[in-house]
């Protein structure tokens, strides 16, 4: 079983298989189950949850001992502080560039005075909608987006 690919049709067949309570899945690697952090521990929890135990051969994880348990949430643990952090670092590096005047986002298509400019020709209907949006370039989503502001 390979985990690169998010949709695996044969890990999701082995989940229906493996039964609650008298089942295990092992893996020769933890790298098989999944490729990020968040997505391996995510699987994990699953499994847990549905009391399936998990083993990883290669690391020595056997979440069907107490030691193997209490690895697992030291590793689950580590992995949401390493999570928060990047949260943390995040935001501050948003209000940094907030406080320098830098504001983020895309680009506005159109300028106020085009803006009012489109909604007169949008209400006295003297313009298809197509003309409109040839006109100003955009497309008739945004068109009505703002239009019905």
């Amino acid at each position: 079983m390979s985990g690169t690919k998010a949709d695996r049709p044969k890990y999701t067949e082995l989940k229906k298989y493996v039964r609650s309570g008298l089942d295990t899945v092992v893996v020769y690697k933890l790298d098989r189950l999944g490729r990020s952090l968040r997505h391996l521990i995510d699987e994990i929890v699953e499994l847990n949850s549905r009391d399936i135990g998990f083993k990883s051969l290669q690391e020595n994880i056997d979440t069907t001992t107490s030691g193997g348990k209490l690895f697992f949430h030291i590793f689950a643990a580590i992995a949401e502080f390493e999570k928060d952090i990047i949260k943390e670092r995040t935001l501050s590096g948003l209000s940094a560039a907030r406080s320098r005047g830098r504001l983020g986002g895309r680009p506005k298509k159109l300028s106020e005075p085009e803006l009012l400019m489109m909604r007169r020709l949008y209400a006295d209907k003297s313009n298809s909608i197509a003309e409109i949006c040839k006109m100003f370039k955009i497309s008739r989503s945004l068109l009505f987006k703002s239009v019905n502001f």
